[in-house]
């Protein structure tokens, strides 16, 4: 079962359909005074444990909040895991997927419920709405326990569906723009940003443009004089994509570009793709495993004479990715491998490989590692001569390389009592603010 719940409608409505009151009640459902503190202690021991696996979660409101149940801190302890997963909306909002899996004695109650900001919403209400959403997919769980005479649920009115009238046709649109100035006493740093995107995503097709601009100038003073810096880049990127079902699409990429630190006066680059999702799209905040497959069309214009001794060119290329996204109660696993290569010569080549792996070992032991490899043979923009000890070290001038390498492990363990029910906020996180 999975049901969508509307952005502007939920923040609105949801906590007015359903509201909560931790106390006893009697048979009119007032206050019950003769419910002694014990028995509310031997009922909310008896309560669903839950383990609420929700990285982008405010925990101490939800705890708050949600007061009703117990929360834990390993997996294998709970009655209900709560998956919560997210991504992007065409209107600049986020999705929430919540996958409630029953455990042990629930394990036959399982349910998928959505909630979907809006690009306008505060952090609070965007927590309320998630919020809402949770208390409604625990009633269930919580229903089955003594705890449930606590609990009072009233529905209010009732949401009728209405057709959507947007005036700006589902475009969402953004600007920024910054400055940021650094000085001390022997070096100084002046930066200029300027960013602009256009969004429009729909069932059935997609549209993202985006355009950034970024100016760095470099000061540095030291006894023999000054050494003065500067790197300007500009790029946009362009998508176009068609939805052909459940598990094709085709579209257009489109790039263009300058930047002194790849050697780019000009450079415009149109690309026809096709993707095959092995897995529905409509499970994508669960699992992906995408095949893409582009032709690309590179028109360049180069700042300096390169290394091949070109000043422009006109080049042809393709590429073939693979893309493997998963997220289980056991962890999640995001995993990318890509080839490309120009045509007229095989040997320009790059080959991308990217794995990121989040591992619930066992009760309280996490294992997580990040590996990064490519191997690098396409550097046309490479540009004659030797770069300067400045360029270097202040890497305003890109280098020959051959490959590049990243690894990143991290293990965790976690003890102690599994309950994490209370919240206590005095003086915030342990050593935020503290040279101690």
């Amino acid at each position: 079962m999975q049901k969508r719940v509307s952005a502007g409608l939920l923040v609105a409505a949801s906590l007015s359909l359903m509201s909560y009151s931790l106390f006893a009640q009697d048979t009119d459902g007032n206050p019950n005074p003769s419910q002694t503190a014990a028995q509310i202690a031997d009922w909310k021991s008896t309560a669903p444990r839950v383990f609420l696996d929700f990285d982008r979660g405010d925990m101490d409101y939800i705890r708050k909040e949600i007061p009703f149940v117990n929360y834990v801190r390993d997996r294998k302890e709970a009655d209900v895991h709560i998956l919560v997963t997210t991504q992007s909306t065409g209107s600049g909002g986020t999705e929430f997927a919540m996958a409630f899996i029953g455990q042990g004695t629930y394990e036959t109650m399982s349910s998928n419920l959505i909630y979907a900001s809006s690009t306008t919403d505060t952090d609070d209400e965007i927590r309320r709405g998630y919020v809402s959403i949770l208390k409604m997919g625990l009633i269930p769980y919580v229903a089955q326990t003594p705890i449930r005479d606590l609990l009072s649920i009233e529905c209010r009115e009732e949401v009728q569906p209405t057709d959507v009238v947007d005036p700006w046709k589902f475009w969402v649109f953004s600007l920024s723009v910054g400055a940021e100035l650094d000085s001390e006493t022997q070096q100084k740093r002046r930066e200029l940003s300027f960013s602009a995107s256009a969004n429009k995503i729909t069932p059935e097709m997609k549209i993202r443009l985006g355009l950034s601009a970024e100016f760095d100038r470099d000061e540095f003073s030291y006894d023999e004089g000054v050494i003065s810096s500067h790197a300007d880049n500009i790029g946009f990127a362009g998508l176009y994509a068609k939805s052909m079902g459940e598990h094709w699409s085709v579209g257009i990429y489109l790039a263009a570009g300058s930047s002194t630190f790849s050697n780019i006066d000009y450079r415009f680059s149109p690309a026809p793709v096709v993707e095959y999702n092995l897995f529905p799209y409509s499970e994508s905040t669960r699992r992906q495993l995408r095949f893409q497959y582009r032709v690309g069309f590179d028109f360049v214009r180069y700042r300096e004479e390169t290394i091949y001794e070109k000043i422009k060119e006109n080049l042809v290329g393709q590429s073939l990715s693979a893309t493997l996204e998963i997220k289980e109660p056991w962890g999640s696993l995001s995993s990318s491998l890509q080839g490309s290569h120009y045509f007229h010569d095989f040997k320009k080549n790059k080959v991308d490989f990217f794995t990121e792996l989040s591992f619930r070992i066992f009760k309280g032991l996490e294992f997580n590692v990040d590996i990064s490899y490519e191997r690098i043979r396409d550097q046309l923009s490479l540009p004659k001569g030797d770069a300067s000890l400045e360029e270097i070290l202040l890497r305003r001038k890109e280098l020959a390389k051959d490959y590049e390498f990243g690894f990143d492990v991290r293990l965790s363990y976690t003890f102690g009592s599994v309950f994490s029910n209370v919240v206590n906020p005095r003086f915030g996180s342990l050593g935020s603010n503290s040279r101690y």
